[in-house]
């Protein structure tokens, strides 16, 4: 009987350890881990200093949030006319798959600068380049970000594959890099994304999710590995 009941709770705190990486566990105040977020509120207080109001625009995101986004891409596209493959070669330019985004992980978050003057999309890269109004954010952050345990994910490196380039993104490298080795070792994608109602999973050939793992979920920066 002890025996069968240590079986079974390893069995449940497996369960739950796979729900934070896929976005599944319960989260209601879409809460970042304590850690990241002490870690971004003293980064926020340096850079506040410097004249920089950094702004969370996107932190934690359910697996239903993620959902919700990929399934509504999906349609608009399904309506024009493109087929499985290209519609999610379409999608993942930017967005992931759910149950495969870093902000499940409550690790990593979209900034801007508050303090900016700027109008219409905030997420774009030309946001944070040339005369962008967040230039002075990338700039800072490129200083001192590391210094908080903070490094962008998604680079602007030509030999890295998979995500397009996303100057706003960064993820806690001390908690991140766990979430991610322990999703590597534990999640079975294919298998996972076609038990789940995800407009067009069971139409995606195979070989493009395995694609997708190998170039999007590893395709970043190798400091976060």
């Amino acid at each position: 009987m002890r025996h069968l009941f240590f079986v079974l709770l390893f069995c449940v705190l497996g369960s739950q350890d796979k729900g934070k990486l896929t976005g599944q566990s319960p989260n209601p105040n879409n809460l970042l881990e304590i850690e990241a977020q002490q870690a971004f509120d003293r980064m926020k207080a340096a850079a506040f200093k410097d004249g920089i109001e950094l702004q969370v625009v996107s932190g934690y995101r359910s697996f239903e949030r993620q959902q919700a986004i990929w399934n509504r891409k999906y349609t608009r596209y399904e309506k024009q006319g493109m087929l499985p493959d290209a519609i999610f070669d379409k999608i993942v330019e930017y967005s992931t798959v759910p149950g495969t985004s870093r902000h499940h992980w409550g690790t990593d978050l979209d900034i801007i600068d508050a303090a900016a003057t700027y109008k219409g999309d905030v997420l774009v890269p030309n946001k944070f380049h040339g005369n962008g109004p967040f230039c002075k954010m990338k700039e800072w952050m490129e200083l001192h970000a590391s210094k908080y345990g903070f490094e962008l994910v998604y680079t602007l490196n030509e030999n890295r594959t998979g995500f397009n380039y996303e100057p706003w993104h960064y993820s806690y490298v001390p908690l991140s890099r766990k979430r991610y080795k322990k999703y590597l070792e534990e999640i079975d994608l294919i298998p996972f994304l076609r038990s789940h109602k995800i407009l067009g999973m069971n139409k995606i050939s195979d070989g493009r999710l395995t694609r997708y793992l190998e170039e999007h979920i590893k395709g970043i920066n190798p400091k976060l590995k």
